[in-house]
């Protein structure tokens, strides 16, 4: 596979906390330069960042992030404020504790009431699999397609672990036919973003990837 295909699967990621706007810049550069699928942003540069843009670039944000335990009225401003701003993609937190108490009815809803909110925008949901049981992760699969979320996400990557083979090849198997696959977290390889891509994954959440493509052209190949 060639870098470029991988590219266009990257969701080009900058969501540290001390990112300056500068920086928000430097990747939608980027982006637009190796033509990812979009940039994942915090929501507090998306107006900006999609005045810069305009139509060249999607810009995608994250709501409930990191831990996903915001109430769902605060999920549902936050998504509706971040599509009000230009956002195009909306990768949202679940409810880990619901998950851990049962509350899977509480999960698809929430999810639901997003999916309501984005329309016909794109809504990725991240389920955080290193915190969840393999009984667990197979009851999000179904959570996730029973709500209509376009998107199952491993990770945010600012938990104990990010994406791996085997989450991937579990949600290919347990998804529905509507749903897609994003990988991210700790993605730091060509060889284990194109694995990733082999197994099921449509998008990757991924900074390296760039990174990587940029010293390629730096050094010649």
């Amino acid at each position: 596979m060639e870098i470029k295909d991988i590219l266009a699967k990257c969701d080009h990621t900058l969501l540290l906390q001390p990112s300056t706007w500068a920086e928000i810049r430097q990747i939608c550069d980027d982006a637009m330069h190796y033509q990812t699928a979009s940039v994942c942003i915090p929501a507090s540069f998306v107006k900006q960042a999609k005045e810069y843009v305009g139509n060249k670039m999607q810009i995608c944000t994250v709501i409930g992030f990191p831990n996903g335990y915001n109430t769902t009225a605060v999920k549902e401003f936050e998504t509706k404020d971040a599509l009000a701003n230009g956002a195009d993609e909306i990768d949202m937190v679940i409810n880990i504790g619901w998950v851990k108490d049962k509350k899977y009815e509480e999960v698809q809803r929430e999810i639901a009431v997003l999916k309501d909110a984005c329309g016909d925008k794109i809504l990725k949901v991240i389920i955080e699999t290193c915190l969840l049981t393999e009984e667990e992760k197979i009851k999000m699969c179904q959570v996730v397609t029973a709500a209509g979320a376009d998107y199952i996400k491993t990770s945010t990557g600012f938990s104990t672990a990010g994406a791996t083979f085997a989450d991937v090849e579990l949600f290919a198997k347990h998804v529905g036919p509507k749903v897609k696959i994003k990988a991210a977290g700790g993605i730091s390889s060509l060889a284990d973003a194109e694995r990733f891509i082999e197994l099921g994954a449509s998008r990757l959440g991924t900074s390296r990837i760039v990174k990587i493509a940029k010293q390629e052209e730096a050094t010649g190949y």
